[in-house]
């Protein structure tokens, strides 16, 4: 390592765990500045020459930051970027940009990729480790409440603007049947049913009239019910999963009513406010089967519409 001196750059508090830098750029004096400047604030520094090299070692390692040249030969910065995101393991690394490079279009080409700053070169080592810092105390926070609501169990998931799954704590990620790959080909995130992706919508623009919605997930075929949240941004709209527990219900419904288990099914499924077109596509079944099973329920626990029946099941399982 090339050893200078910085005394603008106040060091880390004293016995404090190190923070690991990953600094990326194909040009060995700056690996050499940059990383005797990070060092003498008391920082474990990690050096790759190449947007491929920093993802080879980000496969076996996950540093605090990285501070990524955005112009180098093969692979550039922002490709490097895009694909360390696609990571769920490296996701939330922040990523600091430097590049010679001050069009307003590459500064912004350098946010989408998913950077969170932006330097020009030359890089002042002072401003740097002082960024440095702000990024890593604001990264910390965004885990620690990553963490409590990870470990809390609750089931929440955010959805993008066009349908895709921002993000899912481990537990909904387990139920939707969500999995780990490697860097180059980034998490297996299963698409959300087109009909969650239009309720979810749809609750953006009348949420005092948004209901709850059953589904079954697509890999794991768990029948699920969403609950919107709320929109916590243009491009997340936050859902919270609730497992749909038929079994014990149903057994319920056909040793009290007297039902077959289709019809004890169908009967939940009114309770929980399904138009008939919506127990078809749960179930399986056509409409108009549907139709038949109502009349059938109707008969047999002597009520004549759907509501009169969702209010009877409603008492029955509030154990009146």
């Amino acid at each position: 390592m090339i050893a200078a001196p910085y005394p603008a750059i106040a060091p880390a508090a004293p016995g404090a765990p190190a923070s690991i830098v990953l600094v990326v750029d194909d040009s060995p004096g700056t690996l050499g500045m940059l990383s005797a400047a990070l060092e003498a604030a008391g920082y474990t520094v990690l050096l790759a020459q190449s947007g491929a090299a920093a993802l080879a070692l980000m496969e076996r390692v996950t540093p605090d930051i990285v501070l990524m040249d955005a112009v180098m030969p093969g692979m550039d910065g922002f490709e490097a970027c895009e694909r360390l995101k696609r990571s769920r393991m490296n996701a939330g690394v922040p990523v600091v940009f430097m590049t010679g490079l001050t069009e307003t279009e590459h500064v912004v080409r350098a946010l989408d990729a998913g950077g969170v700053d932006y330097l020009t070169k030359p890089v002042a080592p002072a401003e740097l480790v002082a960024r440095v810092r702000v990024h890593l105390a604001n990264a910390r926070l965004t885990q620690s409440a990553q963490a409590a609501l990870d470990t809390t169990g609750r089931y929440l998931l955010a959805m993008g603007g066009s349908g895709n799954l921002v993000w899912a704590t481990p537990q909904a990620g387990t139920w939707l049947g969500a999995g780990e790959t490697g860097l180059e080909t980034g998490p297996v995130i299963p698409a959300l049913p087109d009909a969650v992706v239009a309720w979810g919508l749809a609750c953006t623009v009348c949420p005092d009239r948004c209901r709850p919605l059953a589904f079954a997930a697509p890999r794991t075929g768990k029948l699920l019910e969403a609950a919107y949240v709320g929109q916590i941004s243009a491009n997340e709209i936050l859902l919270r999963l609730t497992s749909v527990d038929r079994a014990g219900d149903e057994q319920i419904l056909r040793s009290r009513l007297k039902l077959t288990a289709r019809e004890a099914e169908v009967l939940l499924w009114i309770s929980r406010g399904k138009t008939n077109r919506d127990i078809a596509d749960i179930l399986g079944l056509s409409p108009r089967t549907v139709n038949k099973h109502l009349e059938q329920i109707f008969a047999k626990i002597g009520v004549e519409n759907r509501a009169a029946a969702a209010i009877q099941v409603v008492t029955i399982l509030q154990g009146g």
